[in-house]
């Protein structure tokens, strides 16, 4: 097991290796198995072994756990019911079962959300549970439910009658295989005599075992990884695998990679003494022979809007100095925390984007919200309407809106208007063949919008206000709520900062309204800007790996970085939560800034929550300590936790990594002409103009995806919409 400190070049290490047995031992290629956590990071080694060394690697494998499995079990199949050309259910295709089983066991969506299912059932496949594993009691003890364990196993159950299998299957699957065919476990483990992973801090059980397994025959088992960067038990990490290596594996040698050819001495050394707080460790001494370095800055700010500027104006000065926007980074600990930061980059007209995420303004959940606001300040604006209409689900299908739309284009009416008039007089629309249910629905959510109206009309309009009635009375909170997985609360976080944005903007206005709010945020999508000279923001968790000259590690708060629920559950939490502070510390080569908040509008209230313990942790002095905005004295003055005074109790919810959106691409077009190709102009008859995005098919059969100004992009069958070429 190689412990490789964070810059110590372990990748480098684990190709040096293979290139040694490779051409040192004569090892062929196809004895070699090395695995790796993304598809990318395996075609990265797959490129820089092929440098390095003169030898046919046609035959090398270099894959992730996933693709590994996945043509393991394609060619044992049988051996376990399935036959050869079984479907891998992705992601939204797994949440389709969900739903099914749910339905079929008679369980409302708003009391056990599909996602929430799904989250368990990732779970329980990352313990390394199959039918006859003996794991039946602890994947029971996961559940928050107890009605979650039978819907796992009818969610197996589905899966088997598709002939399927789940990402985390692909996993437990080759594990069944393993433990009922002892033969077909021999066979591999004679073809594979030397394993080796990368990133091994990021396994799971289940990936441990299919590790153990390949291995215990030859021993030929080669890790290469850091605790102190083991991040993600929310996600099925355990740290345990590196701690009890040895206990599986008695004659293991354990190799320490401690030199940092990343940070300057100052920053090592900091973070070096802030991990050693640590207990669930081996014990690195990670050190550098990098120039002593600047002090690390620890910035404490009256607020996170001061923050925010202070941050911004450092940046603008350091890209004043000659720094490109590129080498900088705004690391963060939850995804919400964006938005402030944001705004402040927003307005130093300072180029930036979100290193795998969505910017604040962008993230679904926002813009639905958004677009409540839009369709009440402007009920003309049908875009806006078609996207909140069943936004929750409210029964309203793309048959009914399909109806709605060539009324309103007839009238020459916004759909928000033609609905308005079908809801108030139900006897003169009654061509347009709606069922009393989708009425009864148009006709709750009209009146919560003209409710709002009135609120906005009146004498004092209070957004945040009318923003929590539409929130609530829209069902979208409910929604939301009966998501119980990671992703649902950090979008219940992000409809909270969303309340504090709309509360922050009614103190520094003296009319405040939804009108002025909406124009002080940008909605339009931006063109596609080239990230090499944009600052880049992400979360710690996204910040693994990654490395910049200048970096700023914000939101350094008790309850916040470390987390409340960490607090809450103390000991290994706490330590994970440290180890989360140490890999954003330790991704900055010159220049740490950390920042906190005297006070911070936190999920719609104010808290007063003091510095992060992890500052204290830091030695003094390595740390210039410095004051932003008003207070008792305006100058730089030292602090510790010590100081901490106040400690909310707030239940709040952890975070979650988003996933990155990847774009589709584009439908090549037949050679049939089509009247609208991709790259016309259009106008719609309802929404306005666009760009076509996508053509697929021709005559009546033809579809377009139309992006319109405003960013949101739609599809139509061309024989149904009232467009024309401009």
């Amino acid at each position: 097991m190689i412990l490789a400190g964070a810059g110590s070049g372990k990748t480098r290490t684990l190709i040096t290796r293979i290139q040694y047995l490779l051409d040192e031992k004569g090892v062929g290629p196809y004895q070699i198995l090395a695995v790796t956590f993304s598809n990318k990071a395996a075609r990265e080694m797959r490129e820089r072994l092929g440098q390095v060394t003169t030898h046919d690697i046609g035959t090398f494998q270099v894959t992730t756990f996933h693709s590994f499995c996945s043509r393991l079990l394609r060619a044992e199949a049988a051996h376990l019911g399935l036959s050869k050309n079984f479907t891998i259910f992705d992601d939204g295709e797994t949440n389709s079962v969900c739903k099914t089983v749910l339905g079929r066991m008679g369980i409302n969506q708003k009391d056990i959300a599909p996602n929430t299912l799904s989250y368990y059932v990732d779970h329980v496949k990352n313990l390394g549970w199959f039918s006859g594993a003996g794991l039946d009691q602890e994947a029971q003890l996961l559940a928050d439910d107890p009605r979650l364990w039978d819907l796992f196993l009818g969610y197996e159950a589905e899966l088997h009658r598709s002939n399927a299998v789940d990402f985390g299957g692909l996993i437990t699957g080759v594990l069944e295989l393993f433990a009922k065919y002892p033969d077909v476990r021999a066979k591999y483990q004679r073809r594979f005599r030397y394993v080796m992973v990368d990133e091994y801090q990021d396994t799971n059980r289940a990936q441990f075992q299919l590790i153990r397994q390949l291995g215990e025959a030859h021993g030929n088992v080669c890790v290469v990884g850091d605790e102190d960067q083991s991040i993600y038990s929310w996600r099925g990490a355990d740290i345990r695998n590196i701690l009890d290596f040895e206990k599986v594996f008695p004659a293991a040698r354990i190799i320490k990679l401690e030199q940092n050819y990343r940070s300057s001495k100052k920053i090592i050394d900091a973070a070096a003494r802030l991990i050693s707080y640590n207990q669930e460790r081996k014990g690195k001494e990670l050190w550098t022979d990098n120039p002593e370095g600047d002090p690390i800055k620890v910035v404490e700010c009256r607020d996170e809007k001061v923050e925010g500027d202070y941050i911004a104006s450092e940046i603008k000065a350091l890209v004043k100095r000659g720094t490109a926007g590129s080498d900088i980074a705004i690391i963060y600990r939850n995804n919400s925390q964006s938005r402030a930061l944001e705004d402040s980059l927003r307005r130093e007209r300072i180029p930036y984007h979100i290193v795998a995420g969505i910017k604040f303004y962008d993230r679904k959940e926002v813009k639905d919200m958004l677009c409540y606001m839009r369709v009440v300040v402007n009920p003309k604006d049908s875009l806006a309407f078609s996207r909140i209409i069943n936004t929750p689900a409210r029964g309203i299908g793309a048959t009914s809106l399909r109806k709605l739309e060539d009324q309103a284009v007839q009238l020459n009416v916004s759909l928000y208007e033609l609905v308005e008039r079908v809801v108030e007089n139900p006897s003169e629309y009654r061509h347009v063949g709606l069922s009393a249910k989708v009425m009864s629905s148009l006709g709750g959510l009209v009146g919560l919008i003209q409710e709002v109206q009135a609120l906005e009309n009146g004498p004092e309009p209070l957004p945040s206000y009318s923003y929590d009635k539409l929130l609530h009375e829209s069902g979208y909170l409910e929604f939301l709520k009966a998501d119980r997985s990671h992703e649902g609360a950090a979008r219940l976080e992000n409809l909270q900062e969303l309340s504090t944005a709309l509360k922050q903007y009614e103190t520094n206005q003296e009319t405040p309204g939804l009108t002025g709010f909406l124009e002080t945020i940008t909605l339009d999508s931006e063109a596609e800007v080239d990230h090499s000279e944009t600052v880049a923001m992400m979360t710690a968790h996204g910040s693994k790996g990654l490395e910049y000259e200048h970096v700023f590690v914000t939101g350094a708060e008790e309850n916040l970085f470390p987390s409340f629920k960490s607090i809450e559950r103390g000991g290994s939490a706490i330590e994970e939560e440290r180890r989360l502070f140490y890999v954003a510390m330790t991704r900055a080569m010159k220049g740490l800034t950390i920042t906190f908040a005297q006070g911070r509008m936190l999920w719609g209230s104010l808290k007063f929550n003091g510095p992060s313990q992890f500052i204290n942790e830091i030695p003094k002095t390595h740390v210039e300590w410095t004051f932003q905005g008003t207070g008792p004295s305006g100058l730089p003055r030292e602090r510790t936790f010590d100081d901490v005074q106040d400690h909310p109790d707030y239940d709040g919810s952890v975070f979650t990594v988003e996933r990155s959106f990847q774009q589709r691409a584009p439908v090549v077009a037949p050679r049939t002409s089509s009247q609208y190709p991709s790259g016309a102009k259009v106008l719609h008859a309802l929404y306005g103009e666009g760009l076509v995005m996508e053509s697929e098919g021709a005559g009546q059969d033809e579809k377009i995806v139309i992006k319109f100004k405003d960013g949101v992009r739609k599809r139509f069958m061309v024989k149904f919409a009232p467009l024309q070429r401009l």
